[in-house]
């Protein structure tokens, strides 16, 4: 994960009393209710003095007792994040990483210059490079070229179909996973649109195949085949690509280094 990338929790320890609250598990109106009676109170304190002033101290200290609670409530999960935001945070982008090779080389049949006299770690920075360029670069045109460059013999294949629901899955897991609420909104939203892209793919895969089924409409099933994947594709690698710049793509560990899509440590 990119060293600049920092948690909600790590932020939080900066953050000002009034950020604190908006982090409350206790609904704010619950605190606006209390403060607004107390500001009645005083108002009217006048009228029954001692009633009122009795109802005032015990709503102050209702109030000061839920704030005690919930930053408890808030320190205990942050605690409990802290053990394993790092873990989480490689296994998605790691899973970002798979996605990111699985959809060069099946997609686009991605083949990258591999050297023999390269340290393998320095390799697998070449070989992130190279599949970097590529995937930018049908970014950068937008479906009708991914049409152009797909590679049916490896894209429309069941193998393929079950690598995508695969990979589908193991977004799903990670989004239903215990921890799951301490991520961060878009990284959620990210995530489900990913996972319901690659679904999707699957589903053009399927359509396409339809084809072996009903011969004499073959070409009307390989084009809306081809069609719809291409979009879905191009949907893809959009939100891959910029999970990879927010620091969510990495390699598998070797040799106890991180290997990082753009370098080691």
């Amino acid at each position: 994960m990119s060293e600049d990338k920092q948690s909600s929790v790590t932020e939080s320890k900066s953050k000002s009393w009034l950020d604190r609250i908006a982090q409350t598990d206790i609904p704010l109106t619950v605190y606006a209710t209390i403060f607004i009676t107390m500001a009645l109170i005083w108002i009217f304190q006048d009228h029954l003095p001692e009633l009122l002033v009795g109802l005032f101290t015990e709503l102050l200290g209702a109030a000061f007792l839920l704030f005690i609670i919930d930053t408890l409530l808030v320190r205990s999960k942050t605690r409990r994040w802290k053990l394993v935001q790092d873990h989480i945070d490689y296994l998605v982008a790691r899973n970002i990483n798979r996605i990111r090779d699985g959809i060069s080389a099946r997609a686009f049949g991605f083949n990258p210059d591999i050297a023999d006299d390269v340290p393998e770690e320095e390799q697998l920075v070449r070989i992130s490079a190279q599949r970097a360029a590529l995937l930018t670069e049908m970014e950068q045109q937008g479906p009708d070229a991914i049409r152009k460059r797909l590679v049916d013999q490896l894209l429309f294949t069941d193998n393929t179909y079950s690598y995508l629901n695969e990979k589908a899955e193991d977004l799903w897991d990670i989004l239903n996973m215990k921890y799951s609420e301490y991520l961060d909104p878009q990284l959620v939203s990210s995530l489900m649109r990913l996972h319901m892209h690659l679904k999707d793919a699957g589903s053009h895969l399927r359509q396409y195949a339809k084809a072996d089924k009903f011969p004499s409409a073959a070409s009307y099933y390989h084009r809306i085949g081809r069609l719809g994947v291409s979009v879905t594709i191009s949907e893809i690698i959009a939100i891959v690509n910029e999970l990879k710049r927010q620091g969510y793509s990495e390699q598998a560990n070797l040799s106890g280094s991180l290997v990082r899509d753009d370098h080691v440590v």
